[in-house]
């Protein structure tokens, strides 16, 4: 049997993808924007309730991230979960209604803004507690390693991305995550979406060594990286050469990705611990605006086109507003339901959400 590996191409050295996956790329990214800008008139309307933390400015990171990964590797995250549930395939108007508490969500209406998965597209949430996203996505990493290598008599072959803010690192079970992965050899990403503020205090003032936070990998004797987030396509050429690492050698990896959030941690954040200047200077490095200037100065598209992209992107979320807005509220029966997989006293068991539910009629439906 040969051992020959596929050789692993540094970041400088993956190809810049074509014009067609670039303009996907920042359709994708303005689609959250809006997505999150209608979001906020949303809760400031009282549609949604509960938390809400949007993801302005971070959009680089969740299409970069996800573009370079295979569809079926899975990916999890926290609470600011809206960008990563739509750069995998979630439709807006499915996320609208669970951010309004509808039966047609993507949780039925009752996880809510901080609670989005869609297992079709292998996005498995989604968490509120800071940090519990990385034993589960650990346990993800061990599921896939044991599925390819045990059951199926093969290698790990896939690799999960899991994604936690520089707050999060301060968490015991996140230590407890990595020391894991570590020592199973788990085909793992630990990606830190470094927005240099853990909820209101600078990342300086709460976390030790925080100006270099890959530190924390050399505890675990894992690799570790840090690498620029306000830029899709440098992210997704970093993430490109890590994700093809890992899934060669299907062990952990430690990701520190400069980035930063426009808005405040949630949206009853007044801001007051970072400066107008600051924000400024960073919306001006803005995502969307950078790989449009990129596509204008490459001559893959034209102002009109993207000005038009635009148009069309805030008309799609405009009508996914008003979908999710007649979906009906779950009955009260629901507080009984996807409580356990199976019947058991006065609980009923589970079932699909009705989106899930409709695909796999349709799937059904075209092998007949």
């Amino acid at each position: 049997m040969s051992t020959t590996k596929t050789k692993i191409l540094k970041a400088h050295e993956v190809p810049v993808p074509d014009v067609d996956v670039l303009k996907g790329w920042l359709l994708d990214m303005l689609r959250i924007r809006e997505f999150e800008v209608r979001s906020m008139q949303a809760y400031q309307n009282k549609l949604a309730g509960g938390f809400l933390h949007v993801y302005n400015g971070q959009e680089a990171v969740a299409v970069g991230c996800i573009g370079a990964m295979r569809h079926t590797d899975p990916v999890i995250t926290a609470y600011r979960d809206h960008g990563h549930a739509l750069a995998r395939g979630l439709e807006p108007k499915i996320g609208f209604a669970e951010l309004f508490g509808r039966i047609d969500g993507c949780a039925k209406g009752k996880g809510g803004s901080m609670h989005f998965f869609d297992r079709d597209n292998h996005m498995f949430g989604g968490h509120g507690i800071v940090g519990a996203q990385c034993p589960l996505g650990t346990g993800l990493a061990f599921a896939t390693k044991y599925n390819d290598e045990v059951i199926n008599g093969g290698t790990s072959d896939s690799v999960t991305a899991c994604f936690l803010g520089d707050g999060a690192l301060n968490q015991g079970s996140v230590h407890e995550a990595m020391n894991l992965a570590a020592i199973f050899d788990l085909p793992i990403i630990f990606c830190v979406e470094n927005n240099r503020y853990a909820m209101g205090t600078s990342i300086d003032r709460c976390t030790a060594s925080g100006d270099q936070i890959t530190n924390r990998a050399v505890a675990f004797d894992m690799e570790a990286r840090t690498i620029r987030g306000m830029d899709v396509i440098e992210v997704y050429r970093e993430m490109k050469e890590i994700v093809e690492w890992v899934r060669s050698e299907s062990k952990p990896f430690f990701l520190d990705i400069d980035t930063y959030r426009f808005k405040g941690h949630s949206m009853s954040d007044p801001r007051k611990y970072r400066t107008h200047e600051e924000e400024a200077e960073f919306e001006a490095n803005d995502p969307i605006d950078k790989l449009s200037r990129y596509l204008i100065s490459e001559k893959l598209m034209k102002e009109d086109e993207i000005k038009a992209m635009s148009k069309e992107i805030r008309t799609e979320i405009r009508e996914a507003v008003d979908w999710a807005k007649k979906s009906p509220l779950p009955d009260v029966s629901e507080l009984h339901h996807d409580v356990y997989a199976d019947v058991w006293g006065p609980f009923t068991g589970t079932s699909l959400p009705r989106y899930m539910q409709e695909r796999s009629a349709e799937e059904a439906g075209d092998g007949s």
